[in-house]
């Protein structure tokens, strides 16, 4: 057994939930798959008619929750992986895709909806890849607020475009 595997295996719920149940550990963009989690949601919720602002609390709530996450354990997550913010600790990648999906004009329509959480999928993504301005910076902050806080910036950069895609679309 190498000493990864042994450092992994010692992580147990924690890392888990900091890897968001196995999503960080995809073998191809893990960043990307941690951030389906709040865009299915919502999404999801959309198809049945949610009212906007129950949508708004259940994709806020699931940010929150894994944010804390993220703050809590992320620097366990760290020891275990044995590297300062690991690839596959995507915690931070559902809370600020959460607040991506914030205060959006969600319709009846599905194919309108698709396109909203197209839009706010890519747009974290993009700000989540180039780390604009304080992100970089901050993302060095030991621990866990060091892996959330550029993600949550992200976020924040992605919600402003995505609004003004969305809305000057009229989607």
């Amino acid at each position: 057994m190498t000493a990864s595997n042994s450092r992994s295996e010692k992580g147990g719920f924690r890392l888990a939930a900091c890897e968001v149940f196995g999503l960080g550990r995809m073998p191809f963009a893990p960043g990307s798959w941690g951030s389906l989690p709040p865009v299915a949601l919502a999404f999801a919720l959309t198809l049945v008619n949610t009212d906007h602002r129950v949508i708004d609390m259940s994709v806020g709530l699931l940010g929150i929750a894994f944010g804390i996450i993220c703050l809590v354990w992320g620097d366990h997550a760290e020891r275990c992986v044995g590297k300062k913010d690991p690839g596959r600790v995507v915690a931070d990648e559902v809370a600020g895709q959460a607040i991506t999906l914030m205060w959006l004009p969600w319709s009846t329509n599905w194919a309108n909806n698709f396109a909203i959480c197209s839009i706010a999928f890519v747009a974290f993504r993009f700000f989540d890849v180039i780390k604009p301005p304080p992100a970089r910076r901050l993302q060095k902050i030991h621990g866990g607020a060091g892996i959330l806080v550029d993600d949550l910036i992200a976020g924040l950069y992605a919600l402003g475009l995505t609004h003004i895609i969305v809305r000057s679309a009229s989607l």
